[in-house]
């Protein structure tokens, strides 16, 4: 583990694979941590990528910057951590808020991202009832702390038959979202909740790029994938069956594959 003071907070980070490798960057979602892309970052390396995880501001290991952390925030970090890394463009990936940081870090910094990976998140600017929605949450978070949260939503993040069927990531997420800080997941929420339509955005990307969703997420359904998709022609769209809202940890071998293969076949030319 690495790290970097961005703007105040430092920001933990592992860098690993060849330095030489194609630099693949990968944002977690909330409320969890860079060690969420450990099955992706070991199929990455294998097959001679570098692979970038940070923890994003107020998660894991990093500093917490407290009140309102907007994606562009986020976005901004990790061009920072690019840039100290030497990396002048990447892979941009990420799931859930991450798939909204990455299409945030296009929106603000086109040049720097090779590639869009998108996983189980969506285009449009929150509804009126859903920044009240995160507000709220936001609110409680900070007044009881994240394990009760973290019981309610588990099922959800992990398609409900995986909670049983896969004690060890259940075990795993739930930790994640427990170890969380309060204060830096509250400040995202509200952050997220003032996001802009990153639709306009998405419809004018050439570069390549990859939409996965589980086949079962109730979050961003694959309704919302589609629709993404629509916006993108050229885009490579992936259902994973077995999965809800983290399908890379859920099906990781499905997920993998789906993503080397498109690193290979759309990105390097490879396949």
């Amino acid at each position: 583990m690495s790290s970097l003071v961005v703007r105040g907070v430092t920001i933990h980070y592992d860098d690993s694979g060849p330095a030489a490798g194609l630099p693949v960057l990968l944002i977690h979602g909330h409320p969890f941590n860079r060690t969420l892309w450990a099955p992706q970052t070991a199929a990455l390396v294998a097959a001679g990528h570098r692979v970038v995880t940070p923890d994003l501001r107020g998660y894991g290991d990093s500093g917490v910057q407290e009140g309102t952390v907007r994606l562009g925030d986020f976005a901004d970090d990790l061009i920072a951590l690019l840039g100290h890394l030497g990396i002048d463009r990447a892979v941009v990936g990420g799931v859930s808020m991450g798939g909204q940081i990455a299409l945030e870090t296009q929106r603000r910094h086109p040049g720097r991202v090779r590639a869009l990976v998108l996983s189980d998140t969506s285009a449009p600017a929150e509804t009126d009832e859903g920044k009240a929605v995160r507000n709220r949450m936001a609110d409680r978070l900070l007044a009881e702390g994240m394990d009760g949260y973290a019981d309610e939503v588990i099922g959800k993040m992990l398609a409900s038959y995986n909670v049983t069927a896969l004690p060890e990531v259940a075990a795993h997420v739930l930790g994640m979202m427990r170890s969380t800080d309060p204060r830096g997941a509250a400040a995202a929420l509200r952050g997220r909740a003032e996001r802009p339509d990153y639709r306009d955005t998405l419809a004018a990307v050439r570069s390549p790029v990859l939409i996965v969703v589980g086949a079962d997420d109730e979050f961003t359904p694959v309704a919302e994938a589609e629709a993404m998709r629509a916006l993108v022609p050229h885009a490579v769209l992936t259902v994973i069956d077995g999965a809800g809202h983290l399908p890379g940890v859920e099906q990781p071998d499905r997920f993998n594959a789906a993503l080397l293969d498109f690193l290979a076949t759309e990105v390097t030319g490879a396949g």
